[in-house]
């Protein structure tokens, strides 16, 4: 009788008979490793220098990413795409970012091939390609490979971690989130942590990585496996424990100069960079350390302290996996790759800050009294703390420029191969220029594998990047890339054989009066001696074959927008109304309701028993910003929390009991203020003005009904502050009268990397 196909596509191997007696059954083969295969690792921290870890030169504590340089290889001509989506996109699929849809960050998709905001089908996840040949994947931290508008309780999933071949993941789907309140998903489900004291988001990664091995290896331990681990930090907020950052008091008193020139005197006696490597002239925007009086350089000073800290309790934690998986005897065997992924973050200003989303995104200025007031509570939960500009200058030394930039600074990062088993030469220095988009291609050399020229039905882009297998065990040969392209939000670059064009383009200005620098890299590391005027005919034959490269790898239109594109990308949603109901999942901030410089209302049908209740009808945001409805002693209380100010009121009169609407009425009066009114059942009951409110959507946070979530926008409970009476529904309704800021949406939008 017929035979058929099977679920995998394999064609039926038995005999079907009339019964069982005259048929022969059969099964599918499983999917099967290569022989000997390694488990893998990725590895990617964010905003993390090129000079930060104490192995490519800083003395910042990181003695566990130092263990596996030592004991594998340390690569000083590796280079990302200066940017977060856009190298993750590039490391997980072996395809150019813009090939493969991620041209920017993922809220910037504008319509065009090279700029989804998704990464697309037709590249398809390392762990889409090893899955089927009997590896388990597994992923924790950040993903940030879809539009934040995806992320809601009804989706969509097509773009998610567990639809792009991964089994497991825990984490967060956008550009950060707080150390201490994240907001989390556990595959496509919003998962709520305590938060506060004894929690930290990278502790609690590390222990669902640690979990995830554990049982993968004790349900299939015939079977290898990939873990992607994406930390938030050292992305900011900059966040630790205080006893970590206590480590460091005093230690850069001396200054960001100091310090830049010391990182470099070790990274040439550890042979990071040439010995004839100099320095590029100072950024112009760092202000010289002895020129800041002595409260900015206590300030300033702290704020690298807190960094440190980051990043050395960063180090602990992952010497806790590395440690594990020695332990259950699969370390030798684990070839573990680990980066950052752009340069260090030049985006907290000056002086740095205590609250990075009022200061950068809201464009509120910081005084120095609002930092030295907070000096001792630098990176607890009450901050959201970023460094000063100087310090991410001394984190990319001997580089220039910062994340976002395709000079050196922002696209030269470190890169750590670990695997005892196929590494021979451990604590060698590796020097062929290579990128993120070849790492990919380099797990599939070394396991013997071609990539898939169809996944799930969906016919598969050529994989893009060159594997630097050869690299692991000749140390001399000469870089088999021959090329490679870099744009990002308007800067370029091209690098070709030993030379680099680039140009640091200014938004707004018209591309065709950019200036364009050459370097000779071989000959001149650190990009400070700029040879455009001696070789102009080279730097044109650069500059025309990055335009072959861009209609090659989907770059164009050059776009050198910001926050501009999220309008374009749709990231506020056009309804009017929202009926939020207790218990939901909480709802991301970039879905909430943009109350934005616009008249709303609140309204909440409740019912209250006799003896009272108290909650919260509806929260958005977090300490940082965001806006609540609670009732409290018997009255109805609103806060809106600017960031720089709090504005509160209380209902006049007790609520009584009963089922009745509990409102607050916001009516614009002016830019940015307005007043907000209490109602019960319909009658006003106490108002304040808000004289000052945010020019982008104060919800820094996610919305949550009958709770509050994270860090608790009112300092008058602690969250989550269930509601205890009955609440049936809080409708949200937007007035017609906004006026939307899109310099400020830039900013904001800007920091979602």
């Amino acid at each position: 009788m017929g035979t058929g196909f099977t679920d995998q596509g394999q064609v039926y191997g038995g005999q079907i008979g009339r019964t069982y007696h005259e048929s022969t059954p059969w099964w599918p083969e499983p999917a099967r490793p290569p022989a000997g295969a390694p488990n893998v690792v990725y590895i990617v921290l964010d905003d993390v220098g090129f000079a930060h870890l104490g192995c490519y030169g800083s003395d910042i504590e990181t003695p566990n990413m130092d263990r596996l340089a030592a004991g594998g290889l340390r690569y000083t001509n590796f280079h990302t795409t200066a940017m977060c989506s856009p190298t993750r996109a590039a490391l997980l699929s072996g395809r150019n970012h813009h090939s493969a849809g991620v041209g920017a960050v993922a809220e910037f998709a504008v319509g065009y091939p090279g700029y989804l905001g998704v990464l697309t089908k037709r590249a398809a996840t390392l762990a889409e390609m090893l899955t089927p040949h009997g590896y388990n994947a597994m992923a924790v931290g950040k993903w940030h490979l879809m539009p934040l508008r995806d992320t809601t309780p009804a989706g969509p999933f097509d773009y998610w971690p567990t639809q792009r071949g991964f089994d497991r993941w825990y984490g967060f789907p956008g550009g950060y989130t707080d150390q201490w309140h994240p907001e989390l998903y556990d595959g496509t489900t919003a998962v709520e942590v305590p938060g506060g004291d004894g929690y930290h988001l990278t502790n609690d990664l590390i222990d669902h990585a640690i979990g995830y091995v554990r049982d993968q290896q004790s349900a299939n331990p015939e079977h290898p496996f990939f873990l992607y681990v994406a930390l938030g930090a050292c992305h900011w907020p900059h966040q630790a424990p205080a006893a970590i950052i206590e480590k460091y008091r005093g230690r850069y008193d001396a200054g960001w100069d100091a310090a830049r020139d010391r990182w470099l005197a070790k990274q040439k006696a550890t042979g990071v960079v040439p010995q004839d490597t100099v320095l590029p002239p100072s950024d112009p925007e760092v202000p010289a350390w002895d020129t800041l009086a002595p409260d900015e350089q206590r300030l300033a000073a702290r704020h690298m302290e807190v960094y440190a800290g980051f990043l050395e309790h960063t180090d602990q934690q992952l010497g806790r996996l590395i440690d594990y998986l020695e332990q259950i005897g699969q370390l030798d065997n684990t070839l573990v790759m680990l980066i950052s992924d752009n340069g260090a973050s030049g985006e907290g200003g000056r002086l740095g800050c205590v609250n990075v989303d009022l200061q950068y995104q809201a464009n509120h200025e910081e005084t120095l009294q609002i930092g030295l007031e907070a000096l001792d509570r630098l990176g607890d939960e009450t901050t959201s703390p970023h460094y000063p500009l100087g310090w991410a200058q001394a984190a990319n030394t001997p580089l220039k420029w910062y994340k976002m930039d395709t000079h050196g600074g922002g696209v030269r990062d470190p890169l750590i191969v670990h695997w005892p088993a196929g590494i021979q030469d451990g604590g060698a220095l590796r020097d062929q220029f290579h990128h993120v988009v070849d790492l990919t291609p380099t797990v599939l050399d070394l396991l013997g594998l071609q990539a898939p020229t169809e996944v799930k039905g969906v016919p598969q882009m050529p994989i893009e990047g060159t594997s630097l297998a050869y690299t692991v065990r000749e140390a001399a040969a000469p870089t088999r890339k021959q090329t490679q392209y870099f744009e990002m939000l308007g800067d370029r670059a091209m690098w070709h054989d030993g030379w680099k064009a680039t140009v640091k383009h200014t938004t707004g200005e018209d591309f065709d009066a950019d200036r364009w620098e050459l370097y000779h890299l071989a000959d001149d590391y650190a990009e400070a001696n700029d040879l455009a005027e001696q070789e102009p005919a080279r730097l044109r034959a650069l500059i025309e074959r990055w335009w072959a490269e861009a209609g090659a790898h989907s770059i164009l239109p050059l776009d050198d927008r910001r926050g501009e594109r999220t309008a374009v990308g749709g990231w506020h949603d056009p309804r009017s109304r929202f009926t939020f109901r207790p218990d939901m999942a909480r709802i991301e901030r970039w879905n909430t309701p943009n109350v934005t410089n616009r008249s709303f209302a609140i309204e909440a049908d409740a019912a209250i028993p006799g003896d009272g209740a108290e909650g919260v009808l509806l929260a958005a945001g977090n300490f940082f910003g965001g806006y609540t409805l609670f009732v409290q002693d018997g009255r109805l209380h609103f806060e809106y929390n600017a960031g720089h100010a709090r504005y509160a009121v209380q209902s006049d009169r007790l609520i009584g009991g009963g089922r009745l609407t509990l409102a607050l009425r916001f009516e614009k009066t002016g830019h940015l203020e307005g007043t907000a009114t209490l109602l019960i059942d319909g009658v006003a009951a106490g108002a304040v003005h808000l004289s000052g409110t945010w020019p982008i959507n104060p919800a820094r946070s996610s919305l949550a009904c009958g709770r509050d979530v994270g860090a608790a926008v009112s300092q008058r409970y602690r969250a989550p502050y269930r509601f205890t009476g009955t609440l049936h529904t809080v409708v949200v309704t937007l007035g017609d009268d906004q006026v939307r800021d899109p310099a400020a949406e830039a900013r904001e939008a800007r920091t979602e990397d």
